[in-house]
């Protein structure tokens, strides 16, 4: 039998083919962020919805089920409501963030935020049946806090686009520091809801204002210009005079031993109007983050387009003139480059190829380095987070011991957190 199959041979792919990829691919990254947009939204309303139904759950834990019977019922429905978006906005965007994973921390970390929100239907139980105190209602529901705006901080952590990891970092700093201070609210409405602070109690609120502190610092090197305005509008407001002054009465541990307990109220309003006020900074980074989205993917589809009709247009078929030799400088101190022949290519082609070759390597040597003081500042974030672990694991302490630890080590040998954070993790490596 005549076999009259032919063997074919697979079309090999040149330089264009690999331009024309790396721009795809470029713009296949900004198209999911673009996506992943809308969840950023979600989150952090679903985030600020759990704050405010925490915040009321506490006053009606410490009430003993006399005040917010009603608010910690309405903000329940409310919550609802925004977990039911934030699914949603989840199932949208599960083709993309399954089919070609981007991260295995950001789905495992979806997967965290998930699972804690199952539980959400038992803590309001305990929390009617008044079967949990007020101190164990906040853990519980900073614990799912902190899964939700993890997955913002894993999300920040994929951008390969400068500009839109800046805002994924603003946006996810503001996010802590501001549930930071709803903690703070909750330490401080126990405080002065027994009319005394004493010295464990202070101390919490001291690490939360400086925490807070730490957080917003990053947030205003890396937000835009609208929202750093409305930052510095919530920092001068005359509202934060009177929380200072409750702080210092909160932190003179022994000196006012019988506080009014009617100042529990003044404290949850002032830290309310606080909270909301920064959500409102919360929603502009995430419009301009849509904007910014919005503008790049424009931009980049456009100079895809541009591309591959450059390289089409390019005189590809007449007969090769003599051998082109290109040289490619690395861009590495004393770096003599490298030398590719151009055999079997027109010189105007490879001259054509070179310079879109070198263009893209600038594009991307300028985006890597843009991006660099971006991913600084998550690696940061994460080396600290790490060490406290590890200080809690081998010293058996709580989260907050273990941040006053390493803030005390950080003070006493005059180095940075960072610094001393890498240090200590470095230390266990080799302890294993």
């Amino acid at each position: 039998m005549i076999n009259t199959k032919r063997n074919t041979v697979p079309e090999i792919p040149g330089a264009g083919d690999y331009l024309i990829a790396s721009k795809t691919c470029e713009l296949m990254s900004l198209q999911y962020f673009l996506q992943m947009g809308r969840l950023v939204r979600c989150i952090s309303s679903l985030v600020h919805g759990l704050q405010r139904e925490r915040g009321a759950s506490n006053v009606f834990l410490g009430s003993s089920g006399k005040k917010f019977q009603e608010e910690r019922k309405s903000l329940a429905v409310e919550s609802d409501r925004l977990k039911r978006d934030f699914e949603l906005a989840l199932a949208e965007i599960h083709e993309e963030l399954t089919g070609h994973p981007v991260s295995s921390r950001l789905l495992n970390q979806i997967a965290s935020a998930l699972h804690g929100l199952e539980g959400l239907g038992e803590l309001r139980r305990c929390v009617v049946s008044r079967k949990v105190t007020a101190e164990s209602a906040t853990e519980d529901y900073s614990s799912l806090i902190h899964n939700l705006i993890a997955v913002v901080f894993e999300a920040a952590d994929t951008a390969v686009d400068p500009t839109i990891a800046g805002l994924l970092v603003a946006m996810v700093h503001l996010m802590n520091g501001k549930e930071l201070c709803g903690q703070e609210r909750a330490v401080g409405s126990a405080g002065f809801s027994s009319g005394a602070f004493d010295r464990a109690l202070s101390e919490r609120m001291a690490h939360l204002i400086e925490a807070q502190e730490r957080c917003f610092e990053v947030f205003a090197g890396f937000a835009d210009t609208d929202s750093l305005s409305l930052w510095q509008k919530v920092s001068s407001h005359e509202r934060e005079g009177e929380i200072e002054r409750m702080r210092r009465l909160a932190s003179s541990v022994g000196r006012f031993k019988d506080l009014d307990p009617e100042l529990a109220d003044q404290w949850f309003k002032l830290m309310t109007e606080r909270i909301d006020a920064l959500k409102q900074i919360e929603d502009s980074v995430e419009g301009c983050f849509h904007t910014r989205c919005i503008e790049r993917f424009a931009a980049a589809k456009k100079s895809l387009a541009h591309q591959e009709t450059l390289i089409a247009s390019l005189d590809t078929g007449g007969a090769a003139s003599q051998p082109l030799l290109v040289l490619c400088n690395s861009g590495s101190e004393g770096s003599t480059g490298e030398a590719f022949s151009s055999e079997g290519m027109g010189q105007q082609f490879g001259r054509s190829i070179f310079e879109l070759v070198q263009e893209q390597t600038r594009s991307l040597q300028e985006m890597t380095d843009e991006l660099q003081s971006a991913k600084e500042a998550l690696e940061d974030r994460k080396t600290q987070e790490k060490a406290v672990l590890l200080l809690m694991k081998h010293r058996k302490i709580s989260n907050d011991e273990a941040h006053r630890l390493l803030r005390k080590l950080a003070m006493d040998q005059g180095r940075k957190l960072p610094e001393v954070a890498r240090s200590l993790i470095s230390m266990a490596d080799v302890l294993k």
